[in-house]
């Protein structure tokens, strides 16, 4: 598309963001809630809408969607009460979906991104709690389809934006953000894959600086931040292609196939009175209580933007490395846990972000999984401000037997393998002497001006030292003795 007839509309974008809650049991019944297990067993009566049968609220739910609500700055609502929506899915066995429509759990808030435009609040309509539904599969090549049951009855919170979103890359950045803050919450697990965390888009296109939306069209169940930028990309282009073309937009459900990167039509799209929504008259009213309402608040962990803060104002960290550390709620408490065993903060960062990281990405592990503790981590690195080993040596010989042994301390493993830097500058100045009177003619190209030749000094010592020459000691008395 020519970027003048691009620059001529405005995208409107809307996420609908499901996120599955990280409960025990399921959010009207006693049935497991986790992720997996052979077809339709964690079902009951409850989960397949048997006649006679009642829904008792998850008060763990309740909990985690305050906490949202309180990580966005919304307005948790004190009284409400749940409602039915009516819609028949096989998936669906009731033939409705509890969830909140009037009165929604938390109203209000947003989510801080930072875009290479600068930063942006994506704001909250609201956020309402609600059941999942379970699932359809399709076997390829069978004209029968098969239901699973087990996710039906799941928790759910849905985070409803206002629609305000401008580009594909704004939405992506923002579904990162809210895996990020849902992850250190510790009330979803964010995994897109297994669609724990999914959205739908909404997307509309309209003349630049009009006041009216254009047709909205709805991207179902997108479970990727790629695919979801990938979806809005395209659309934004077929919605502008058919206004050009004078085509009418219909208000439709569409899918998305990254095996093409195109979106095609599913149903239209249904309306407010389609659901017929109406309060469920078998769960009593919910009420907030202030009591209540503290309790939760007194549960809330550090969030990201808070630890940012820390990192850069109490332990002096540049933003790069306080932005890598805050990524993840692991790793931020991981580095704070450090940082109580040594004062070298600013070495503790470089080593989580260098070859703690790259030890975690080549063998596939999670911080939590790292045998190393804070304490030995911290200790290593106040051998190395001590002087007692360098860094290189730190790395590559006492890292990987910490890994290997973890009742070993650095200390001991440096002592054992003879890795204990030697700073005494008679002994010192013994290899030196050595070094330079088996290579005059370098000693004599040196003092010629090829300054260069220090390096290779430099190493000639090492390797007789077996690596235990203190460089900083070494390099100092081995000039002095250059420049006599």
């Amino acid at each position: 598309m020519k970027q003048e007839i691009r620059d001529k509309y405005e995208v409107v974008i809307g996420l609908e963001v499901h996120a599955q809650l990280q409960t025990e049991s399921k959010i009207f019944a006693a049935d497991a809630a986790s992720f997996g297990g052979l077809p339709n067993t964690h079902i009951s009566p409850i989960t397949l809408g048997h006649p006679g049968t009642l829904p008792k609220l998850n008060r763990k739910a309740v909990e985690y969607a305050i906490k949202m609500g309180l990580a966005c700055n919304s307005q948790i609502t004190e009284n409400q009460y749940f409602d039915r929506k009516n819609y028949f899915y096989p998936d669906l066995p009731k033939g409705y979906q509890i969830t909140q429509d009037k009165t929604p759990i938390c109203m209000g808030g947003g989510v801080k991104v930072k875009l290479s435009t600068g930063e942006k609040t994506v704001r909250f309509h609201h956020i309402h709690l609600e059941e999942d539904a379970g699932k359809s599969l399709h076997t390829e090549g069978s004209t029968d389809s098969q239901i699973d049951y087990n996710r039906a009855g799941t928790p759910l919170i849905e985070m409803v934006t206002e629609p305000e979103i401008k580009s594909a890359e704004e939405a992506a950045t923002f579904m990162n953000e809210v895996r990020k803050l849902v992850r250190y919450l510790g009330i979803c697990d964010g995994n897109m894959e297994e669609g724990s965390l999914r959205c739908d888009v909404n997307i509309s296109v309209m003349p630049v600086g009009s006041k009216v939306f254009g047709t909205k069209v709805e991207i179902k169940n997108m479970n990727s931040m790629r695919f979801i930028q990938k979806a809005i990309e395209y659309e934004v282009v077929r919605q502008i292609d058919a206004v050009e073309n004078g085509e009418k937009l219909i208000q439709e459900t569409r899918s998305f196939d990254p095996a093409t990167g195109r979106t095609s039509g599913m149903r239209e799209k249904e309306t407010q009175n389609d659901y017929r929504y109406f309060p469920e008259p078998d769960l009593v009213p919910l009420t907030i209580s202030e009591a209540w309402l503290s309790e939760v608040k007194n549960m809330m962990p550090a969030l990201p933007w808070e630890l940012f803060e820390k990192f850069t104002k109490q332990y002096n960290l540049p933003e790069y490395d306080a932005n890598v550390l805050t990524e993840t709620r692991e790793v931020a408490e991981y580095f704070e846990a450090t940082c109580q065993f040594t004062k070298n903060y600013k070495a503790v960062s470089n080593w989580i972000m260098g070859t703690v990281k790259s030890y975690l990405n080549d063998n596939n592990l999670e911080i939590g999984q790292l045998t190393i503790s804070p304490e030995r981590l911290g200790a290593l690195i106040n051998l190395i401000d001590e002087g007692k080993v360098s860094t290189s040596t730190a790395a590559q010989q006492i890292f990987p037997e910490l890994v290997q042994d973890s009742s070993k301390t650095p200390l001991q493993i440096a002592e054992t393998k003879n890795l204990i830097q030697q700073s005494n500058t008679d002994t010192l100045q013994s290899l030196i002497d050595e070094v330079l009177a088996n290579n005059p003619a370098k000693v004599k190209e040196y003092k010629s001006g090829k300054k260069g030749l220090l390096a290779m000094f430099m190493g000639e010592i090492m390797k007789k030292s077996k690596g235990s020459a203190d460089p900083k000691v070494t390099t100092a008395l081995l000039q002095k003795s250059l420049d006599l």
